[in-house]
């Protein structure tokens, strides 16, 4: 199992290093660098409460399901960061590219991905015709925090995981 899990990790570490080291270029770093924060705090959080808070009927039912998967998915976020606290990338690799003000918490699993998959997830549940453009921006959330050298995809994976697991079982308990 040791060996799998090498093998794994050394899989994790390869494909993060062709992505942060071969796919760089100015047009990705201008739009890469914003479009991460897509999956922050500040945004995610807005805008679930001004959905739900603001728009009509079902809209704001949906956007109290994305407040509320938002905010229990963060829970097991929080968790594994504890259980097992990964360095970053930029941190374990020194030829690692990033930008300003990287991120110094633990790195397993993103806590962006698992916030745009969150909150994104009950809008395409509610609405499916959204995952032509929700669904695409929650990846290019997920990409982006590889690109910018601040997560292993393996990270990306579990936090995409986490964020639509939580976020199916939040719309599937309100019916």
């Amino acid at each position: 199992m040791s060996r799998l899990f090498v093998k794994f990790q050394a899989y994790d570490r390869n494909v993060f290093m062709w992505i942060n080291g071969r796919l760089h270029n100015r047009f990705m770093n201008f739009w890469l660098y914003y479009l991460t924060h897509l999956g922050g705090a500040t945004f995610s959080i807005a805008v679930s409460l001004l959905i739900w808070l603001l728009a009509p009927a079902p809209w704001n039912t949906t956007g109290l399901q994305a407040c509320i998967a938002l905010a229990v998915s963060h829970i097991p976020v929080a968790i594994a960061k504890r259980l097992y606290p990964r360095i970053r990338p930029y941190l374990a690799m020194p030829e690692t590219i990033t930008f300003r003000n990287p991120l110094t918490d633990h790195s397993f699993p993103s806590g962006h991905t698992t916030a745009v998959f969150s909150v994104t997830v009950p809008f395409m549940t509610m609405e499916p015709i959204l995952l032509l453009t929700l669904l695409p921006v929650a990846l290019i959330v997920g990409f982006s925090r590889i690109y910018l050298g601040l997560h292993y995809p393996s990270d990306v994976l579990a936090g995409a995981t986490i964020g639509t697991l939580v976020a199916l079982v939040t719309v599937a308990l309100w019916s």
